[in-house]
């Protein structure tokens, strides 16, 4: 039975809620990121050279530390081994500069000991793009022509985007934890410095569970409206 809510497609509440999560989450990652990025790190280092130091420290010499412009879109590339820092955190000595250049770290040496989490979600990367991008426009299609299969294949395709999403959460926490890990046993940061950089990279790492939350919302939301396309 189709559900309305005041005239409104019920479903819609589902994506309400979705994009309330994803702004509560995205509020609190900034208003984190702010707080520590005004607390100068004690050992003075930037991101860049935060970045630098875990690696030597690690044995990883053939990774590349570089500077690439935007917020916060700091990123390790396995493909061309090159650790990029965004514009907040490359040449800054934040707290909350080098904790996020420590996460990357972690990426890193995740990639150089084939930790396996990350090597599933590196392999998912096509089927991924390929679902983000045309599981909409078919279930869509199916939903206007009354396709079945077109609708079917729109969810199959999502969830394929939502395995991907599922499977980066053990990946960002691993190298949440290592980052945590380095910055003690290198003596980049004390205890109470890690204490910042930890809630950091919990807020960040929320962003990613929200992500999971939502899509979950998402396909929930496909789900019903294929079934009353079937009625």
């Amino acid at each position: 039975m189709p559900f309305y809510f005041w005239g409104i497609d019920g479903t819609y509440i589902l994506v309400i809620i979705a994009l309330l999560i994803s702004l509560l989450v995205q509020f609190n990652m900034n208003r984190t990121f702010q707080k520590y990025s005004r607390i100068r790190g004690a050992s003075g280092l930037t991101g860049a050279q935060t970045a630098e130091q875990i690696l030597r420290n690690a044995g990883i010499y053939h990774v590349r530390v570089e500077h690439i412009r935007g917020n916060l879109n700091d990123h390790y590339d396995p493909r061309s081994k090159v650790l990029k820092l965004s514009d907040p955190i490359y040449n800054s000595t934040s707290l909350a500069a080098v904790g996020v250049a420590a996460h990357e770290c972690g990426h890193a040496i995740q990639d150089a000991i084939g930790y396996a989490p990350l090597k599933i979600r590196s392999a998912l990367v096509p089927a991924a793009n390929f679902g983000s991008q045309l599981s909409w426009p078919l279930f869509i299609f199916g939903l206007i022509f009354s396709m079945r299969p077109l609708l079917l294949a729109g969810i199959i395709l999502f969830c394929a985007a939502l395995l991907f999403q599922i499977v980066t959460l053990p990946v960002e926490f691993n190298a949440s934890g290592r980052a945590l890990r380095m910055l003690e046993s290198t003596g980049i940061m004390g205890y109470q410095e890690t204490a910042g950089a930890r809630k950091v990279l919990g807020a960040a790492a929320l962003t990613y569970v929200a992500a999971v939350a939502a899509s979950l919302l998402q396909l929930l939301r496909l789900i019903l409206l294929a079934r009353r396309s079937d009625d």
